[in-house]
């Protein structure tokens, strides 16, 4: 029978070094604050219950955790991370389970190492504590952790404790433990603060239980998976890391990325089949790419979705609330807000669609702006099937035009235009011949005399 799961992330640090009036654990990475990652590789192992340890900032955090139903507990004074775990034992009363021990800036940890950890602890030798290990490239000031060939546990020593042999193991402890409910708390218990900062340590647990005649296990992983975030330079770092394997994964999927390091991807990116990503494209959270799409260098997408075969940029802007249907282009410096852009349709150049509904097969031309905003209220602009917008227009919302309409260039729009109409809404031109000549001569004249 598989035991329940509870997990308590620790994200009570004030985060001082990152300089921010924003909880550390809720800066970003691609678009998503780096504690609901965490919080997202925690949800797939279905957990029983999920609580996070608050401190400095701490109704930043409860905010934040709150629509996904994670309690939080609330550690008001840092004295270590023992005491931050003991602040959830109330909040776990009555459970029966295994208990995950995670930090709210090591984000990157996957379900797959949250899982073999439980299996470690569920092992015939049935350990008391299941640490996570890794090898990073510098072990510096790690705690080291000293195991036989079965991952078994001798001895956890802080850097500063550890003698020059003990220095020279590579394995280091990531903080990240598993342990049963009854167990870490029986051995939180006895977890003293007789040290130089007068604070009660988790790892202690490993060598209590040792005491006891119960030994602990490490199982490894990459370096990379339990990097921690304490700086603005180390959540660059982070960002980059996962951009990368993001990357890969879109190309594994089917995906081309003609420059791979400079394409940026939101948490949440769904793309097709034959898609072709150029050069610097961003994406922002809430897109969705159908299949054999191009995206053309230089462009920007966020809150959108994009039908099969659409073609988009280069220099695009599709902002939230964007549709682009099947098979139509969106082109260079043309930006979509709350816009549906239908089936075939073209909006080619320098172009801005707001709160606009564009019918199948309508052309868009260059210049052409929907004025949606009286800067008090937002209105909508219906442009239908086949409708032709010439180049220069403005549509002032709210305002339709008919299926198969022509509107003639340079237009200002303020009616509503009947289908298969022509519109034309613009001064008449007059011609003065001569004029010009003339004015260029008088103007010579006033210069050579030195007039203003």
């Amino acid at each position: 029978m598989t035991e329940p799961v509870a997990a308590i992330v620790l994200a009570a640090g004030k985060g001082t070094r990152m300089k921010s009036d924003l909880h550390k654990v809720l800066h970003p990475i691609a678009g998503r604050p780096m504690l609901l990652h965490l919080l997202d590789s925690v949800a797939a192992l279905d957990p029983a219950r999920t609580i996070v340890v608050t401190g400095a900032a701490g109704e930043q955090v409860e905010a934040a955790v709150a629509p996904l139903g994670v309690a939080t507990v609330e550690q008001k004074e840092q004295l270590g991370t023992g005491h931050a775990v003991r602040q959830a034992e109330r909040a776990l009363d009555g459970f029966e389970g295994d208990v995950l021990v995670l930090y709210g800036d090591v984000p990157l940890v996957t379900p797959r190492t949250l899982q073999r950890m439980i299996e470690r602890l569920h092992a015939d030798d049935r350990p008391a504590a299941v640490v996570l290990g890794f090898r990073p490239a510098d072990p510096g000031a790690y705690g080291r952790v000293i195991a036989d060939a079965d991952g078994r546990i001798a001895k956890m020593v802080e850097f500063k404790d550890a003698s020059p042999e003990e220095r020279a193991e590579t394995l280091c402890n990531s903080g990240l433990m598993a342990a049963r409910a009854s167990d870490l708390f029986g051995l939180l218990a006895r977890v003293g603060n007789d040290n130089a900062a007068g604070e009660y340590y988790l790892p202690d647990i490993v060598m209590l239980a040792a005491a006891d005649g119960r030994r602990s296990a490490v199982i490894e992983t990459d370096a990379e998976e339990v990097a921690g975030v304490n700086s603005r330079a180390e959540l660059a770092r982070i960002e980059a890391r996962w951009q990368a394997a993001r990357r890969e994964r879109a190309m594994t999927d089917g995906v081309s990325l003609v420059a791979p390091e400079t394409v940026w991807f939101a948490w949440d990116t769904t793309l097709g089949r034959d898609v072709t990503i150029e050069p610097n494209v961003v994406f922002g959270p809430g897109v969705t790419i159908g299949d054999r799409v191009a995206i053309h260098a230089f462009s920007h997408i966020e809150g959108a979705t994009v039908a099969n075969g659409a073609d988009i940029g280069p220099y695009a802007r599709l902002r939230p609330g964007a549709e682009v249907g099947v098979g139509a282009r969106v082109g260079n410096f043309v930006e979509m807000k709350k816009a549906v852009l239908g089936h075939g349709a073209k909006a080619n150049h320098l172009t801005y669609l707001g709160d606009t509904e564009v019918g199948p097969g309508a052309n868009i031309g260059a210049g052409t702006i929907t004025c949606n905003y009286d800067g008090f209220f937002k209105y909508r602009t219906k442009i239908g099937a086949g409708a032709f917008i010439g180049s220069n227009s403005a549509l002032v919302a709210p305002v339709s035009v008919g299926d198969g309409a022509i509107v003639g260039a340079g237009s200002v729009v303020t009616r509503d235009v009947e289908a298969n109409a022509l519109a034309v809404a613009r001064g008449s031109q007059e011609q003065k011949p001569g004029w010009a000549a003339r004015f260029r001569e008088r103007m010579r004249a006033k210069k050579d005399k030195g007039q203003a």
